[in-house]
């Protein structure tokens, strides 16, 4: 039993909720279902809680003991009610069952209240599950969590070959052009003000060069911020003189779309102004397509990018991001070899392997608690080695 966000709420924690759940084979969805109209729900969905209203996390909890061994919490303070996500409290500690809460943002510098709602998640569920190294280092240095009571799954991918973008280019009306994307939700820490703010001097080095912005505003933005926000993209283009470099895809595009214009690109960016960012699904898709990446150094890319599976470069200069951008274009042997080495690390990512992992921690998970007497650090070492391997 899952409980998230979830298609066709557009998300990226509702994306992963929907692909991990698949890849499990343990389809049974508790919806957090945000304000606004109603949403059509596919099968999956066996309940569904509104954010909003305090009396559903307790009440879905206890029917969740008639039907689930364990219960798979996925964690964003954003998605759950309450101050900063609380709510999550009220659900977790109403189970008659398990929890094995994913956290999908460990905040380096969080508040007294976002500190204590992660840490009584952490402290009521059987166990909990981060995404990089760096989530785990922030959590047992800045929060004191015990480094035995975390495991480290990485973020999934899917199982894509490594495809030759001039292949792909024409179905994306792109043939001729050398493509740089950006993808996932639009919003004011992606950066993308830096990659449009250094692409003339790359368009004077590359004439076909083409920036792909793709998706949807981010949904946490109140709707007028986020149109607003868009067209400040827009003018900042239109001010530049690149406007027929620069093409804006807005809307939230489905696994099989994504799929296409990730092996069209022939790099792709993130260049976050956030560099607490501790968890990146666009960076790992990214990744799992064989794309050569350029990135800001928040700490999922350093981790992910090492070894040469990547470039790193800092937020502030647009005339860095020209440089790297401009020197990929122009290697393509360097290029491919970067995917390449991207793609292979990846393979540990994919989707059936980071399913088979969740299965085996929600079985060990399921027999502890039938033996009360074994305590959880025994089991869980995973995330102890990697902080202690740093």
């Amino acid at each position: 039993m899952f409980a998230s966000t979830y298609p066709p709420r557009n998300s990226g924690v509702a994306t992963f909720t929907q692909a991990l759940s698949s890849a499990t084979g343990e389809r049974e969805i508790v919806a957090l279902h945000p304000p606004g109209p109603n949403l059509l729900y596919p099968s999956e969905v066996h309940h569904r809680i509104r954010r909003d209203e305090p009396g559903d996390y307790a009440r879905t909890a206890r029917d969740l003991s008639r039907c689930a061994d364990v219960v798979s919490i996925q964690h964003d303070h954003g998605i759950w009610g309450g101050d900063d996500g609380a709510a999550v409290l009220d659900f977790v500690h109403a189970l008659d069952v398990p929890a094995v809460a994913t956290l999908h943002t460990v905040l380096r510098l969080p508040t007294l209240n976002q500190r204590a709602v992660l840490l009584g998640l952490i402290r009521a569920a059987a166990a909990t599950v981060v995404m990089s190294r760096s989530a785990a280092h922030v959590l047992v240095g800045t929060y004191g969590v015990a480094a035995t009571s975390l495991e480290l799954i990485p973020h999934g991918v899917p199982n894509l070959p490594l495809v030759d973008a001039e292949t792909i280019k024409p179905v994306l009306d792109l043939a001729g052009r050398e493509v740089i994307l950006s993808f996932g939700r639009i919003g004011p820490r992606k950066g993308i003000e830096l990659v449009i703010d250094a692409l003339p001097a790359v368009v004077a080095a590359r004439p076909t060069v083409c920036y792909v912005v793709l998706g949807a505003t981010h949904p946490d933005l109140p709707e007028d911020e986020g149109k607003a926000y868009r067209r400040q993209l827009e003018a900042r283009v239109t001010r530049l003189g690149i406007g027929r470099h620069v093409r804006f895809v807005d809307r939230f595009v489905g696994r099989v779309e994504l799929t296409r214009w990730l092996e069209g690109a022939d790099i792709v960016v993130t260049p976050y102004s956030n560099l607490d960012q501790v968890v990146s699904g666009t960076l790992s898709y990214a990744m799992g397509a064989g794309r050569a990446i350029v990135s800001t150094p928040y700490p999922h890319a350093a981790e992910l990018l090492d070894g040469g599976r990547g470039v790193l470069i800092p937020p502030g200069s647009p005339a860095a991001w020209a440089d790297a951008l401009i020197g990929l274009l122009e290697n393509n042997e360097l290029r491919a070899a970067m995917g390449r080495r991207a793609h292979e690390h990846s393979r540990a990512m994919i989707w059936s392997n980071v399913a088979s992992q969740y299965r085996q921690l929600f079985a060990q998970v399921v027999a502890a608690s039938r033996i009360p007497a074994r305590p959880m650090g025994s089991r869980l070492q995973g995330a102890s080695a990697i902080v202690d391997a740093h």
